[in-house]
């Protein structure tokens, strides 16, 4: 009997591309290359497979999240700017009917009053921020359980 391993696919939004360079003392000085090479490892020891992406365009991680539907089992996201803006995200998440586990790099809670409320945690199973990079880390293993219905 052939196995099929399952995709998590890890969406970032605009300037996490920036990572390394764009305020590091919020940030860090990880790449977002270093968090992606970090996730396909672990999610390989997780016995999952990873489809990591970024983008600029709001419309592109709207698509993304629609795909996800019938092409991951879960999704990790840290929509960045677009957590605190975008309905479309909301909306399209709602739709694609998968869990999902948001993910901030710096602590939303304790920044910016706008940065408080997240229209990703509506359809969101939790939300993991503060922890940096590993946060990302953290994600997949509570997606790893989500899916598995641990």
């Amino acid at each position: 009997m052939a196995s099929t391993t399952q995709t998590v696919l890890i969406l970032n939004g605009p300037n996490l591309n920036m990572l390394g360079i764009r305020q590091p003392e919020v940030y860090g000085s990880e790449t977002l290359a270093d968090i992606e090479k970090a996730c396909l490892a672990h999610a390989t020891a997780l016995g999952l497979a990873s489809d990591f992406r970024q983008s600029n365009h709001e419309g592109d991680l709207v698509t993304w999240i629609q795909e996800a539907r019938t092409a991951a089992a879960g999704i990790i996201i840290n929509a960045g700017a677009y957590t605190h803006t975008s309905v479309a995200i909301l909306d399209a998440l709602l739709a694609a009917e998968r869990p999902t586990v948001e993910v901030h790099l710096s602590n939303i809670h304790q920044r910016d009053s706008f940065r408080h409320h997240s229209y990703v945690s509506k359809a969101a199973k939790g939300m993991i921020c503060g922890f940096g990079s590993h946060g990302y880390i953290l994600a997949l293993d509570a997606l790893a359980r989500l899916i598995r219905g641990v």
